[in-house]
């Protein structure tokens, strides 16, 4: 089972990214997946999730109305878009999926089951 995060960079503010998280060895039809977090010296935050159908998004409040979640389970990938990008968005941010469950997911990271590597996002002029 593995999560790979991808698309980060250094962007200025108001910039724009699209991060991906790849899925592979395992069928991630089935999994919710959550988007993370984490800033130097801060703790891991939640900042967004899906469940497995789509159905149902999630988003922190400090990205609603900025970021936006979507999947392509036939693709095996999960999608955040990164729109008007803040100097506090800057963190090393990580996707992680949990298994199925019979509730709606959460931006706890407790409930996720599998990490992938996380992918750096600047944002600074």
């Amino acid at each position: 089972v593995q999560l790979q995060a991808s698309g980060g960079g250094l962007v200025q503010p108001g910039g724009s990214l699209r991060l991906s998280c790849a899925a592979s060895g395992f069928t991630l039809d089935y999994y919710a997946v959550g988007w993370f977090r984490q800033a130097p010296g801060k703790g891991r935050e939640g900042v967004s999730c899906i469940s497995a159908d789509s159905s149902f998004t999630n988003y922190a409040d400090s990205v609603k109305g900025r970021f936006t979640i979507s999947r392509d389970n036939a693709k095996k990938m999960v999608y955040l878009q990164l729109n008007d990008l803040k100097a506090e968005d800057t963190a090393v941010y990580y996707c992680a999926a949990e298994l199925p469950a019979f509730r709606e997911p959460s931006l706890l990271s407790d409930e996720y089951d599998f990490w992938g590597q996380g992918t750096q996002v600047t944002v600074s002029s």
